[in-house]
Protein backbone atom coordinates (compact mmCIF):
# COMPACT_ATOMS: atom_id res chain seq x y z
CA UNK A 1 0.00 0.00 0.00
CA UNK A 2 1.16 3.28 -0.67
CA UNK A 3 2.29 5.65 2.21
CA UNK A 4 -0.50 8.50 1.15
CA UNK A 5 -3.59 5.31 1.08
CA UNK A 6 -2.28 4.17 4.57
CA UNK A 7 -2.26 8.20 5.51
CA UNK A 8 -5.86 8.91 4.38
CA UNK A 9 -6.64 5.31 5.74
CA UNK A 10 -5.46 6.29 9.38
CA UNK A 11 -7.02 9.55 8.67
CA UNK A 12 -10.58 8.32 8.06
CA UNK A 13 -10.09 5.61 10.79
CA UNK A 14 -9.19 8.70 13.40
CA UNK A 15 -11.99 11.13 12.09
CA UNK A 16 -14.66 8.38 12.60
CA UNK A 17 -13.44 7.75 16.30
CA UNK A 18 -13.37 11.81 16.62
CA UNK A 19 -17.11 11.94 15.38
CA UNK A 20 -18.99 9.08 17.34
CA UNK A 21 -17.13 10.81 20.33
CA UNK A 22 -18.45 13.75 20.07
CA UNK A 23 -22.24 12.19 19.29
CA UNK A 24 -22.11 11.64 15.27
CA UNK A 25 -23.65 8.30 13.99
CA UNK A 26 -21.03 7.45 11.57
CA UNK A 27 -23.15 5.46 8.65
CA UNK A 28 -21.14 4.66 6.01
CA UNK A 29 -17.13 5.21 5.14
CA UNK A 30 -16.05 5.35 1.78
CA UNK A 31 -19.02 5.11 -0.29
CA UNK A 32 -18.56 5.13 -3.94
CA UNK A 33 -20.44 6.02 -6.87
CA UNK A 34 -19.70 7.17 -10.75
CA UNK A 35 -19.43 10.74 -9.53
CA UNK A 36 -16.71 10.32 -6.61
CA UNK A 37 -16.08 9.34 -3.06
CA UNK A 38 -17.56 10.56 0.15
CA UNK A 39 -14.91 9.63 2.85
CA UNK A 40 -17.87 9.59 6.01
CA UNK A 41 -21.28 9.61 5.74
CA UNK A 42 -22.60 10.37 9.17
CA UNK A 43 -25.52 11.79 11.32
CA UNK A 44 -26.00 14.44 13.74
CA UNK A 45 -29.80 14.65 14.61
CA UNK A 46 -31.53 14.75 11.59
CA UNK A 47 -29.06 16.23 9.83
CA UNK A 48 -26.93 14.05 7.31
CA UNK A 49 -23.13 15.12 7.41
CA UNK A 50 -21.14 14.41 4.79
CA UNK A 51 -17.38 14.01 5.78
CA UNK A 52 -14.72 15.61 3.94
CA UNK A 53 -11.10 13.94 5.51
CA UNK A 54 -7.92 15.22 4.89
CA UNK A 55 -4.43 13.95 6.37
CA UNK A 56 -1.29 15.32 6.24
CA UNK A 57 1.67 14.22 8.06
CA UNK A 58 3.13 17.84 8.09
CA UNK A 59 2.35 21.43 6.53
CA UNK A 60 4.94 21.35 3.55
CA UNK A 61 2.28 21.37 1.21
CA UNK A 62 -0.11 23.43 3.38
CA UNK A 63 -3.09 22.92 6.11
CA UNK A 64 -5.31 20.14 5.47
CA UNK A 65 -8.78 21.67 5.49
CA UNK A 66 -6.64 23.66 2.52
CA UNK A 67 -6.76 21.39 -0.45
CA UNK A 68 -10.94 21.39 0.34
CA UNK A 69 -11.61 24.31 -2.59
CA UNK A 70 -15.10 25.59 -3.49
CA UNK A 71 -15.76 23.27 -6.27
CA UNK A 72 -14.93 20.21 -3.77
CA UNK A 73 -17.37 20.74 -1.58
CA UNK A 74 -20.18 21.40 -4.79
CA UNK A 75 -18.78 17.82 -5.61
CA UNK A 76 -19.77 16.86 -2.05
CA UNK A 77 -23.14 18.43 -2.04
CA UNK A 78 -24.04 16.55 -5.53
CA UNK A 79 -22.38 13.09 -3.68
CA UNK A 80 -25.10 13.54 -1.30
CA UNK A 81 -28.09 13.79 -2.98
CA UNK A 82 -26.20 10.97 -4.53
CA UNK A 83 -26.09 9.08 -1.55
CA UNK A 84 -29.65 9.71 -0.34
CA UNK A 85 -31.17 8.39 -3.67
CA UNK A 86 -29.17 5.23 -3.99
CA UNK A 87 -30.22 4.04 -0.23
CA UNK A 88 -33.86 5.86 -0.82
CA UNK A 89 -33.42 7.98 2.46
CA UNK A 90 -34.83 11.35 3.15
CA UNK A 91 -32.78 13.61 5.29
CA UNK A 92 -34.48 17.02 6.13
CA UNK A 93 -31.11 19.16 6.21
CA UNK A 94 -27.81 18.14 4.66
CA UNK A 95 -24.53 19.58 6.20
CA UNK A 96 -20.72 19.08 4.83
CA UNK A 97 -18.01 18.98 7.27
CA UNK A 98 -14.37 18.62 7.10
CA UNK A 99 -12.09 17.21 9.42
CA UNK A 100 -8.38 17.93 9.30
CA UNK A 101 -5.79 16.14 10.88
CA UNK A 102 -2.28 16.34 11.58
CA UNK A 103 -0.58 13.58 12.11
CA UNK A 104 1.92 14.04 14.93
CA UNK A 105 5.75 12.57 15.05
CA UNK A 106 4.69 11.33 18.55
CA UNK A 107 1.33 11.85 20.96
CA UNK A 108 -2.22 11.57 19.48
CA UNK A 109 -2.92 13.28 15.71
CA UNK A 110 -4.16 16.73 15.54
CA UNK A 111 -7.94 16.74 14.68
CA UNK A 112 -9.83 19.80 13.37
CA UNK A 113 -13.31 19.75 12.83
CA UNK A 114 -15.01 22.68 10.53
CA UNK A 115 -18.68 22.51 11.09
CA UNK A 116 -20.84 23.45 7.16
CA UNK A 117 -18.13 24.69 5.31
CA UNK A 118 -20.81 25.76 2.12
Amino acid sequence: MRRTSALGLYGERVAAQYLEGIGLAVIERNWRCSAGEIDIVAREGSTLVVVEVKTRSSTAFGHPAEAVTPRKIRRLRHLAFRWLAAHEVHAPSIRIDVVAIMQATTGAPVVEHMRGVE
